[in-house]
């Protein structure tokens, strides 16, 4: 009897991890897919009507608007629809936490100040269930980005459906992340302090002990050292322009310090990340070319005299002044509100910017700033089919309704948990 009790739990056990285990990851497109009549957002600013749109082995084999010609395959009627390219989540933790409230299942930072070999992408949780919900708003791929530190690490690009990191790999390394000094401290009443803002004291040593390790990174790179120093080795490539700096700065000072320090380091390629001030450094930023992944819209003012709608328009206000522009989320429950990326560029749209320059935001933009532009980020000939078809306007959280998406021309389940949970609450309330 013990042994059947036994044998019984264990299928239970087994049943249970099945049902809350995410969906298998779609196979490998197998037949040539061609979807007729929908408005296509191309993600570059430019919409065709009526278009069919083509795809096989993963690869975009024709857009246009003229009649289909051919009928081989699986052709998907979208006639009064919208097709986009997959929505792209830069400077996210998604797959490095779970749970906020459990420890245990939150992997986003390591012990240390100066950690730039650390790699996000070995601790990317493929089967996250938080990462399965972004597929049905359209979010389908992401840059996996360590948190802490000085130098959090090194972050890398995925594709959101997939077995394992190894499988999600769109680009590997791609950057790494540098946490700038607080030029400012908000001085608390402890320990005799006086309270408010006020200047940083240690602002100028906490920069100097970054241009140092850069400096250590540069001349380690023209040695010849038998013994390899880790931290240095991943540093290399911001010098020869295979890693990108990404530099977290909020304030005008800070962003316009950072900025002139890693030209003096001679790092090839920099990002601002958060930017809250960006819109007063526009000549430097523009001086330089200096790309910048706006914090989420969806967010009050940081400081007392800033108009209240300053979040929802800033990244209206550098793209009007010609700085490349993409939407980040980090932040409070950053991992869950991932989901609401669209939304984000939805409300710069509400601020007057043009729908399909707010589309670009989380599209053509992002895809340029993360350089995987070659492949993903607009619906064009011989890049990936990475796309989907909403019901309508996908910036628009009543008419994001996702009939199909497609990750290199898979086909995606867009049943989630969120998704079963809403069907079974919505049947017991239609009642």
């Amino acid at each position: 009897m013990k042994i059947i009790k036994n044998i019984v739990t264990s299928l239970l056990f087994v049943f249970t991890i099945q049902l809350t285990a995410q969906q298998t990851p779609a196979d490998k497109q197998s037949e040539v897919i061609t979807i007729v009549g929908a408005t296509a957002h191309i993600g570059n600013g430019e919409i065709i009507e009526n278009s069919v749109i083509t795809f096989e082995n993963g690869k975009i084999t024709a857009i246009d608007n003229a009649a289909i010609t051919n009928t081989s395959g699986k052709i998907i009627d979208a006639k009064g629809k919208h097709v986009y390219p997959g929505f792209i989540m830069p400077n996210s933790t998604l797959g490095l936490g779970e749970i906020d409230a459990v420890k245990a299942s939150v992997d986003q930072s390591e012990i240390g100040g100066v950690i730039p070999h650390v790699r996000s992408l070995i601790a990317y949780n493929a089967e996250s269930k938080v990462v399965e919900s972004m597929r049905p708003n359209g979010v389908l791929l992401a840059q996996i980005t360590p948190r802490g530190g000085r130098i959090s690490g090194t972050s890398s690009v995925v594709q959101l459906d997939a077995w394992n990191w190894e499988d999600a790999a769109v680009k590997v390394d791609d950057g790494i992340h540098l946490n700038w000094p607080n030029s400012f401290s908000n001085g608390r009443r402890r320990f005799g302090e006086e309270p408010g803002i006020k200047p940083n004291k240690d602002y100028g040593k906490q920069v100097e002990e970054i241009k140092q390790f850069l400096v250590g990174a540069k001349t380690y790179k023209l040695g010849s050292e038998s013994t390899k120093n880790l931290p240095f080795e991943a540093s290399i490539g911001l010098f020869d322009g295979a890693k990108k700096l990404y530099i977290h700065a909020d304030n005008a000072r800070e962003i316009i310090d950072a900025v002139t320090f890693s030209k003096e380091m001679s790092v090839k390629n920099v990002v601002i990340v958060g930017g809250y001030e960006a819109n007063k450094t526009i000549d430097i930023l523009k001086k330089h070319s200096i790309p910048v992944l706006v914090q989420r819209t969806q967010s009050l003012p940081n400081h007392n005299d800033d108009n209240y709608d300053f979040p929802y328009k800033l990244p209206k206000l550098l793209t009007d002044a010609g700085i490349l522009v993409g939407l980040e989320n980090s932040g409070s429950m950053e991992r869950m509100n991932s989901r609401n990326l669209p939304f984000y560029a939805g409300q710069v749209v509400g601020q007057g910017l043009d729908k399909e320059k707010a589309l670009q935001l989380i599209t053509g933009n992002t895809a340029k700033i993360l350089g995987i532009d070659k492949d993903y980020g607009t619906l064009e000939v011989g890049k990936s089919a990475t796309l989907f078809i909403s019901e309508g306007d996908a910036l628009d959280m009543r008419t994001n309704q996702l009939s199909h998406a497609y990750i290199d021309g898979r086909l995606l389940s867009l049943e989630t948990h969120q998704t079963e949970l809403w069907k079974r609450y919505s049947n017991k309330y239609s009642k």
